[in-house]
């Protein structure tokens, strides 16, 4: 018997079994009544128990010690917690009765074991069967402290998967009993659950009086304010419950007490429409005109709900009806509660009330399309044309909108249907620019006239064009519009049409009687702009219809002009095809080769020459297409030209040969390959100036080392006066925008922009001038066609003694050659080994080391600490524009450089310690939500991030005992100074300016990411999520207040911007995300419906890499839990993601990329510069100069005899924002704007200029000020 035992108990099987066979009895026992099973069960053989039970062994044996107890193995498992084979015996036990009650449940609970109960519950255990002394297994978990088990059995079988504390739990089902023994185990009745609240809220909510007396006796705070502010008062005023608020006011609960969003328990009555709590609180002193954080009353919200008797109630105790600037009436209004309305208006409310847009109610009514309401509104003297603050009437309001039934009653009530708007907007321009027909129809039903125009010179047919909307321009042409209509600068609706791409509209123009041949004012046709803007299909649509390829502009421009400057091969073929001129110039001489050559566009002017293209043309100052290769550096295009037959040493006017051309402008690259083309070194300009005379005035070391060698020394003269030569370029505008009141700019092309001929030698201003120059940014709805290069030569004077004039495509921190002349020339010498010096290009550096900054840009330095080099070695250090890479670094939205790119050298050179590179930026950091990363590459065409291995503690030790100040993180912030630590060159780092990101190495254990920026936005990652450690990061990017007020009003509200990275990564499990909800929502849920029925919108973008974000709304197929005020949800991809609260949903898309487009630009540092020439008494030129690393004496503008009037501190700008110029005071521009920009848009690293001719009114002597 003993071994028997002893085998089962041990969990051996076959031993046991060879024992039966042999006739032992199988329960048979121990002289404690322990038998087989009972061993086995307390040990946990799942495998013995199953082959006992299979050979007969009777499941019902009990002890014999705890005879009390009457233990069965059931009892003894749950009393050891063995997990492994309960299964196995619940299949084999049937509900029974178990002798004095004490089941296995109550041995678990007993002993604490919860996953044993959890089992025992879910395969039906009775937990409400007690012991003969009246013990359930709940009350002796109660006694024994085990909370975890008193949750689970007085949570086990309610709805839902609450996780909620035990007192709270007791609280939720009113259980005194319960309560009791939990506080006087902890004796805090403020416990918090996950969600932050307190039993007492919970009491609160549930309205169970019994446990809130019990928690308030055992101290509850009655004003307990979790993070959002909410007291138990403001939970039982909004559940309604009287006796829970008397209860909670007698015991000290605040009756003013406010939530983060400022809400009474007052507002939360009133919102409910508990009419008794409403009385009570205000019995009580509750303040009835407190406002929320939107300035809503109590009365607003009784109103805007449509609880009359609330709102009765309200009015009776002296509720203002002019609270705030949204007085009730325009709630109730725009709610569409007409008995609200009526009322509010019986008791003296004014219907021509206006709230802070200067809005009535029927503009409310009439924007949200409410009928009946606007009609009882005009029925009681509501003004039918009120204006608000931009002359907008109700008509536009439900114009706008598309609500038919509202337009044809204000119509009916004498409203205006021509009333325009501050912009010149009428009715008709609003509907047509939604798009919405029936509305259209209506409003020209109402006498609606087509011929109006708004300020910026738009008919309604424009406008519709505009925004593609088929049916309303078919709409206004059947009802007579004239397609050929010219509005703003001469264009047409067909210009407008092409400009925006809308093919079919294009179409239907055309068909209708639109003239392909229409100019604009300054000459273009409709197919000029589909050519700039490579629009293939609307080009072969209108010359279907008869345009003319061979069109040309008031300057001589052409179609293929634009084509081939832009580079569009496809447009370029298309116009050839229909006999476009290959070789008409325009009024300056230019071909559409001159341009290419100018844009680098190789394989357009291999097409150019197949089909005939002269390369020997020349413009009218004798440019001939090489000459303008060579001086915009368009090596590529030099050797096409010259594998051409292009003659190499063809001269300009001014006696300029293409090498003249290459060394003014610095491009060693391309004086050493003509050269070898047979250039001729020695031919001199008409003022007697050779290649060599020019790269020496100008102070080109590289160039200077080429030509030295092929030039004759008599011939190399440097004339004290050399005059610059350009060749000419284009200054034409068209501007297609078109938008309610909002400026309109036009993008700045990078041309060289000159200004007339020759400029006469230096001389003083006459006059001082006033300036009164103000920039402001502005974001149209669309941008203006950019400007197109003109052509009109230029040639700058410059004295002897005047300091060096850098040309446009010279980076002078480059300080760079790119020949092979400039890895030789140096400015220190090869034998020395300075510690602390300045360097041009690059330095010699040995054991000792060396510090040494850029002597051309304050705050670049390499430090290299001693016994870091193992040999003599020559360090290189260049700035580099991203242009001039092959591959640059890969940018997405939102992100850019906040510095030029800095070449290293020796690539790819390992150091034996870290070395220091420290480089100047000019990137803003915004709204503290940006940062700044290095990208390094080691081959020019593959970019990673450089991650700093050395924090600042270590940095002494790096220097190794060299003597040399470093500055703090925090002091470099400020001077705007990168540091890099690094143990090897690769051959490019770049400094990037991004939004925030968190990131780290998630591998297949899975991990999580929160953001920083925003702590609410978090990224889960579950097990196997990924196969592999991969690192994968975080971004949330806030949407500002203003931002969202200046483009969106309160049309809709945003969430954080989410992004996982990297994009369009695929997960092997969903990972799961969460985001805050946007703040009208969180404030006030609008429904709880889901898919196409809530104004909750979930927009993702998965584009990835540097392609743009193309929203979509996936509300429908995503599932959003809500918690703690935010959205939860999984995904199996990695994408940007983002919430809106919009109730018109159809838009929210729109109101995303609108919102998207402004939040994307990248803030940069810059300063303004005005400089200032008089050409005669009273008339001057200005020229506006926006800078970021460039230098103050190397502007042109300088070399030009222009002086310095004004200049800004640094100033944050935004990158591709457009800047705008204004006059005022005696200074008035000598032409208007239409014909002379007054905006740029700012590209930083670029020449951001804007010149402008003026007049001083009066000849006084006045001063200058910025």
């Amino acid at each position: 018997i003993r071994h028997f035992l002893r085998a089962a108990r041990s969990g051996n099987l076959d031993k046991a079994l060879d024992h039966i066979k042999n006739g032992i009895d199988i329960n048979t026992s121990n002289q404690n009544g322990l038998n087989g099973l009972h061993l086995a069960s307390k040990e946990g053989h799942v495998k013995m128990v199953l082959g006992l039970l299979h050979a007969g062994i009777v499941l019902e044996t009990t002890t014999k010690v705890l005879l009390t107890h009457w233990n069965t193995a059931l009892h003894i498992a749950a009393l050891a917690g063995q997990e492994r084979w309960w299964l196995s015996l619940v299949t084999l036990w049937s509900q029974r009765q178990f002798p004095k009650g004490f089941s296995p449940l109550y041995m678990a609970a007993q002993e604490n074991h919860l996953d044993v109960v959890k089992f025992l519950l879910e395969n039906g255990a009775n937990q409400s069967l007690p012991t003969e002394d009246g013990f359930t297994p709940l009350a002796v978990a109660l006694q024994q402290g085990h909370e975890n088990v008193v949750a689970l059995l007085i949570n086990y079988g309610t709805k839902g998967k609450v996780r909620l504390p035990a007192l709270h739990i007791a609280a939720r089902n009113d259980d005194t009993r319960t309560a009791a023994v939990l506080l006087q185990n902890d004796p805090n009745p403020d416990v918090l659950s996950k969600t932050g609240f307190t039993p007492l809220h919970i009491a609160a909510h549930y309205e169970n009086l019994s446990v809130a007396q019990l928690l308030i006796n055992r101290g509850a705070n009655v004003n307990f304010t979790p993070k959002n502010g909410i007291t138990p008062l403001h939970i039982a005023s909004r559940r309604g419950n009287a006796i829970m608020v008397r209860l909670l006011l007698d015991r000290g609960a605040q009756i003013d007490a406010m939530t983060k969003d400022e809400l009474t328990p007052l507002h939360c009555a009133a919102r409910n429409g508990h009419v008794r709590i409403i009385d009570l609180l205000l019995d009580l002193g509750a303040p009835i005109h407190a406002k929320t954080k939107n300035g809503f009353t109590p009365l607003h919200i009784a109103c805007k709900k449509n609880h009359m008797r609330s709102m009765d109630l309200l009015l009776k105790h002296s509720a203002s009806l002019e609270a705030s600037g949204l007085t009730p009436l325009h709630v109730a209004a725009f709610m569409g509660h007409l008995n609200i309305v009526k009322n509010l208006l019986h008791r003296g409310a004014s219907p021509n009330a206006s709230n802070v847009k200067v809005e009535t109610p029927l503009h409310m009514a009439s924007r949200a399309g409410h009928c009946e309401v606007a009609l009882f509104l005009l029925q009681n003297t509501a003004q039918v044309d009120a204006k608000a603050k931009d002359d907008q009437t109700p008509l536009h309001c439900a114009a706008r909108m598309g609500h038919k039934e509202l337009v044809k009653l204000l119509l009916e009530h004498k409203a205006n249907p021509d009333s325009a708007t501050t912009a010149g907007h009428t009715p008709l321009h609003i509907a047509a620019r939604e798009g919405h027909t029936h509305t259209s129809r209506i409003l020209l039903d109402g006498a609606a006239q087509q011929t109006k125009m708004t300020k910026k010179g738009f008919t309604p047919l424009h406008v519709a064009c505009k925004y593609g909307k088929v049916d309303v321009v078919e709409l206004l042409l059947e009802r007579g519009a004239n397609p050929n209509a010219a509005g703003k600068n001469g264009l047409t609706p067909l210009h407008v049409a092409v400009h925006h791409n809308n093919l079919e509209v294009a179409k239907l123009l055309v068909s209708k009687g639109g003239n392909a041949h229409s100019t604009a004012r300054n000459g273009y046709t409709p197919l000029h702009i589909a050519a700039k803007q490579n629009q293939v299909e609307v080009a072969g649509c209108l010359l279907q219809y008869g345009a003319s390829a061979n069109a040309e502009s008031l300057q001589g421009v052409t179609p293929l002009h634009l084509a081939s400057q832009e580079g569009r091969p496809d447009m370029v073929a298309l116009l050839i095809s229909k006999q476009a001129n290959v070789n008409l110039g325009n009024k300056n001489g230019l071909t559409p080769l001159h341009l290419v050559a100018q844009e680098g566009h190789v394989g357009i002017a291999d097409t150019l020459v197949k089909q005939g293209a002269s390369v020997y043309a020349a413009s009218r100052m004798g440019y001939t297409a090489l000459h303008v290769a060579c001086h915009y550096g368009n090596i590529k295009m030099v050797k096409f030209l010259l594998q051409q037959q292009a003659h190499v040493n063809s001269k300009t006017r001014v006696g300029y040969t293409p090498l003249h051309q290459a060394a003014q402008q610095g491009h060693t690259d391309i004086v050493t390959l003509l050269l070898k083309h047979g250039a001729q070194p020695n031919d001199i300009t008409t003022n007697g100036t050779s290649p060599l005379g020019i790269a020496k005035r100008l102070g080109y070391i590289s160039v200077i080392d080429v030509l030295k060698l092929v030039t004759e020394e008599a011939v190399s003269v440097v004339s004290k006066k050399h005059r610059m030569s350009f060749p000419e370029t284009v200054d034409e505008i068209l501007d297609v925008s078109e938008d309610e009141g909002r400026l309109v700019h036009s993008r700045d092309t990078n041309v060289l922009k000159c200004e007339g001929k020759d400029v006469p030698p230096y001389s003083s201003l006459a006059h001082s001038l006033l300036l009164s120059l103000s920039f402001f940014w502005c974001r149209p709805y669309s941008p203006a066609i950019p400007r197109i290069p003109c052509v009109s030569p230029e040639t700058v004077l410059l004295e002897g003694h005047t300091p060096v004039p850098l040309p446009k495509d010279y980076d002078e921190d480059s300080l760079i050659p790119s020949s092979p002349a400039t890895e030789t020339s140096d400015n220190v010498s090869p034998v020395a080994s300075p510690i602390h010096t300045g360097f041009l290009v690059s330095f010699m550096v040995d054991a000792r080391g060396g510090s040494m900054r850029g002597s051309r840009h304050h705050g670049l330095r390499v430090i290299i600490p001693p016994r870091t080099c193992a040999a003599p070695t020559r360090i290189t250090c260049r700035l580099v524009k991203p242009q001039k890479l092959t591959t640059p670094p890969p940018l997405v939205e939102g992100e850019g450089l906040a510095s030029r790119i800095i070449s290293l050298g020796p690539s790819s050179m390992q150091f034996l310690e870290p070395v220091i590179v420290e480089i100047p930026h000019f990137a803003a950091l915004g709204r503290g939500d940006r940062e700044l990363v290095v990208l390094r590459s080691e081959n020019g065409s593959v970019w990673k991030e450089h991650r700093n291995r050395y924090g600042d503690e270590v940095l002494e030790t790096i220097l190794n005992g060299m003597d040399e100040d470093l500055e703090s993180h925090e002091e470099l912030e400020k001077k705007r100074i990168r540091r890099i630590i690094s143990t090897d060159f690769p051959l490019y780092f770049a400094v990037v300016s991004r939004v925030q990101q968190e990131s780290d190495l998630i591998g297949p254990e899975g991990g999580q990411l929160t953001s920083n920026l925003v702590p609410h936005v978090q990224a889960i990652f579950p097990e196997t999520a990924v196969t592999k450690r991969v690192r994968l990061g975080l971004q949330a990017q806030p949407i500002p207040d203003e931002l969202l007020t200046q483009q969106l009003g309160n049309q809709a509200t945003f969430s954080p911007v989410v992004t996982v990275e990297p994009r369009r990564r695929k997960f092997h499990r969903p990972i799961g995300l969460r985001i805050p909800l946007p703040p009208s929502w969180r404030e006030s849920p609008r429904d709880a419906g889901e898919g196409d029925t809530t104004s909750l919108r979930l927009l993702c973008s998965v584009i990835g890499g540097t392609a743009p974000a193309q929203w979509e709304d996936i509300t429908g197929t995503t599932k959003l839990m809500y918690a703690n005020n935010c959205a939860n949800f999984t995904t199996n991809v990695s994408a940007r993601f983002w919430l809106a609260d919009c109730p018109r949903t159809a838009e929210a898309v729109t109101f995303a990329n609108l919102l998207y487009r402004e939040l994307m630009a990248v803030p940069y540092m810059a300063k303004f510069v005005i400089f200032a020439k008089m050409n005669e008494a009273r008339e001057g030129r200005l020229r506006c100069y926006c800078m970021t690393d460039d230098k103050m004496d190397k502007t042109l503008e300088l070399h030009e005899n222009f002086s310095e009037v004004a200049r800004s501190r640094d100033i944050e700008v935004m990158e591709g924002m457009p800047l705008h110029l204004e006059c005022s005071g005696n200074l008035v521009p000598v032409r208007k704007a239409t014909q002379q920009p007054r905006s740029f848009s700012f590209q930083a690293f670029r020449d951001n200029r804007l010149p402008v001719s003026v007049k001083v009114c009066l000849p006084l002597i006045l001063y200058v000020f910025a």
